[in-house]
C-alpha cells in the first residue's frame, strides 16, 4: 500500500492498515493474550516452575514473531515509501527503533 503512513493534525504519524492485515495482527495478539492468561492460571494453580517457564518462553517467542511480522511490514511499506519520497531520516528512525528492540 503506497503512502500508508500518514501524519495526522497533531503531527503524529499513523499507519493505515488494510482490514486483513489488522485482523491478522489482532488475532496474533489475542492468542498471546490467551497464553498470558494461561500463565496466570498456572501460577494460581501452583504449577511446577519449569512448566511455567516453558510457557513463558512460548509467550516470548510469540511476541517476537509478532514484532518480526510488524517490522517486516514497516520496512516494506513506511520505510520504503519514505526513502522513495526523499525522507532519508526514515533510516535513522528505523535504527532508533531497532536499538529499542534489541535491548
Amino acid at each position: 500500500m503506497e503512502n500508508c503512513c500518514k501524519t495526522d493534525g497533531t503531527g503524529e504519524r499513523k499507519k493505515i492498515r488494510g482490514e486483513q492485515e489488522k485482523r491478522d495482527l489482532m488475532n496474533r495478539l489475542k492468542r498471546i493474550e490467551g497464553q498470558v492468561r494461561g500463565l496466570q492460571r498456572m501460577l494460581e494453580e501452583d504449577a511446577y516452575c519449569p512448566e511455567i517457564l516453558v510457557q513463558a518462553s512460548a509467550v516470548n517467542s510469540a511476541l517476537n514473531s509478532f514484532s518480526r511480522t510488524l517490522l517486516a511490514d514497516h520496512l516494506h511499506t513506511c520505510v520504503t515509501d519514505d526513502i522513495r519520497a526523499g525522507r532519508d531520516e526514515a533510516v535513522d528512525e528505523l535504527m532508533e527503533t531497532l536499538k529499542k528492540l534489541m535491548k
